[in-house]
């Protein structure tokens, strides 16, 4: 079984203005700031993204990272290594010397590789024990979404279909693991269905298989998808979140729908190497903190149409453990039916 995970499927367009000016003020401070600062930071920190520019991971990151060096006063950049779904710059951090000088921007699906590659038979090239959390900052729950012609009006119409025909009803993925296919996996699995898995390379070509009738449903975020339901050319049945989404408020909770432990968050967090001196991650954390109020930051991420979403380091400790063991869950299921 091959596990090619692409990166997750919700897209954020960066507005250029925003960006130019935190970047034009980022440099002003940074020329400012003192050539030795006597303790961390002293050097360029490099923010590591596993995916390609562009991608939510990397949208994330480079608002983070100009909002970082200004509150550091030393020069902040991202750098994207990409492959293999995020391991490679995953596990580039991992190997880093433990002094706060590489850090690692990554999505949700970076605690799903390591499994994913035992279940493949493969050694894993990181643990995320490799990682200390520093913040969270976004998290973003995917969507059911079916076309407007659909005879689907309702997720339980879905189920009932799929059990009248089992393994013909089919769905949209970003690629074999990324965040679509997981959670289209907790939704069969909670409702004892089976459905058509078909992978795509990335969301923006699952959802155009979507919107050519090529397939009967996906599971994408907001973003993507408001410009199509506002435009009448889909209709969301549900969202993968906790709560209903305010662009969606129509759309029920799986929960609400009866259906159990059906909840899904593309989320992104910064980490550092295990081993960075506490006095580190405590600045690391303190400025972290900084930067998600600043409202740059904050307004770029809105408009983008993902509100930050920011915990600190043990709220976000917690926080994935709970989001790993859901998650890693449903990879064996996806292993074991492989």
């Amino acid at each position: 079984m091959t596990f090619d995970m692409d990166e997750h499927d919700s897209f954020l367009p960066l507005h250029r203005r925003d960006l130019l000016r935190l970047s034009a003020g980022a440099a002003l401070l940074s020329l400012g700031a003192p050539a030795h600062a006597g303790t961390w930071p002293t050097r360029l920190i490099t923010m590591v993204v596993g995916v390609a520019a562009g991608g939510q991971a990397d949208i994330a990151a480079r608002p983070a990272a100009l909002a970082l060096q200004r509150v550091l006063g030393q020069t902040v950049i991202v750098e994207n290594k990409t492959g293999a779904g995020g391991a490679i710059g995953a596990s580039y951090v991992a190997r880093s010397k433990p002094d706060g000088y590489n850090l690692l921007m990554a999505l949700s699906a970076a605690v799903v590789l390591p499994e994913a590659e035992r279940i493949a038979g493969h050694k894993p090239p990181y643990e995320m024990s490799d990682f200390v959390p520093i913040a969270r900052v976004l998290a973003d729950p995917n969507l059911l979404a079916v076309r407007a012609n659909s005879p689907y009006k309702t997720v339980q119409d879905i189920i009932d279909a799929a059990k009248k025909r089992p393994g013909e009803i089919s769905y949209a993925s970003s690629g074999v693991l990324g965040g679509v296919h997981l959670c289209m996996a907790m939704f069969a699995e909670a409702a004892g269905i089976n459905l058509l898995h078909v992978p795509y390379r990335g969301g923006a070509p699952a959802l155009t298989g979507l919107m050519t009738g090529d397939v009967a449903m996906t599971a994408l975020g907001a973003g993507p998808l408001k410009a199509y339901s506002d435009g009448g050319q889909l209709r969301v049945l549900a969202t993968f979140g906790a709560e209903r989404h305010p662009a969606f408020p129509d759309a029920p909770t799986f929960k609400e729908i009866g259906l159990k432990d059906v909840e899904f968050y593309a989320w992104v967090g910064l980490f550092a190497p295990k081993g960075v001196p506490e006095e580190v991650t405590n600045r690391l954390r303190d400025a972290m903190r900084t930067v998600m109020t600043d409202p740059q930051v904050v307004n770029i991420y809105t408009k983008a149409g993902s509100p930050p979403a920011y915990l600190d380091a043990p709220a976000f400790a917690a926080y994935i453990a709970q989001d790993s063991a859901r998650l890693l869950k449903i990879v064996e299921v996806i292993g074991k039916a492989g």
